[in-house]
This record gives C-alpha cells, structure tokens and sequence, in this order.
C-alpha cells in the first residue's frame, strides 16, 4: 500500500511540471511590438526592450518611468550595433532587462531625444502598461 502513494502523485507531479513550463522566464519586446502592452507579466519573469537607437545623431532613449513599483532594473542600457559593426554613424540597439519583482501595476515610458533640446517633443516615444500578477 505504501508503495502506491508515489504512483498517486506521479500524475500531480507532471501536471505541475506543465504548468511550469507553459509560462515564459523572459519576454522580449520591440518598438513595433506596443499592440503587446498592456503587458502581463508573472513575479520573477525577465522582460528585455530592444529599441532602434543612433547615439551619434545626439539622440538618446530616456528611461522616463520604470514602472518601479514593479519592475526593478537588471543593468543599465546596453548599445549594439549588430548590421554595421565598425562602421561610424549607423543606427544600432539599445537593450535594456527588467524583472517583475510584485504584483501590482506600472508603466514603461521611454523618449527617444537629445537631451540638450529643452522643450522639443520627443522624436519616438516607447509607452507600455505593465501588470504583474
């Protein structure tokens, strides 16, 4: 009789391992992926935001709000230049990582300027509402 108990549990056990395994540890998103947001996420999931960037034209992706309350930042931004390695003046990426720390709501929002241009609309703007459950 005690030798069937773990036959009993076997199949919980696989039906957990499943449940596990349907749910996603990272989830990237790009700038033509906005129709994504609002953006579920679950604690402890990793989300990377790859964004079209040219630093050499003077304009930057500003980190205007983090969703904080929510997300904490795994590092600062990380600039590629994946097409044109070595070539001056070509556009690249700027990446950066978050991680959904708890539940509750937040909001994504970058701008894409030069910093130095007081009172200039932002060239793009990355605008995502993000729900951790």
């Amino acid at each position: 009789m005690i030798a069937r108990q773990p036959r009993r549990l076997l199949p919980f056990a696989f039906a957990l391992l499943a449940a596990c395994a349907q749910q996603p540890t990272s989830i990237t998103l790009q700038q033509n992926q906005q129709s994504k947001c609002p953006l579920r996420m679950h604690p402890g999931q990793t989300l990377v935001l790859t964004l079209p960037s040219n630093p050499t034209t003077g304009y930057r992706w500003e980190v205007k709000d983090a969703a904080a309350s929510v997300l904490r930042s795994l590092g600062p931004e990380v600039y590629s230049n994946p097409e044109d390695a070595g070539l001056v003046g070509s556009a690249g990426l700027s990446t950066w990582r978050f991680q959904a720390t708890q539940p509750g709501d937040g909001h994504l929002l970058l701008v894409y300027k030069r910093p130095w241009e007081v009172g200039v609309a932002p060239a793009e703007t990355f605008d995502c509402k993000v729900a951790v459950k």
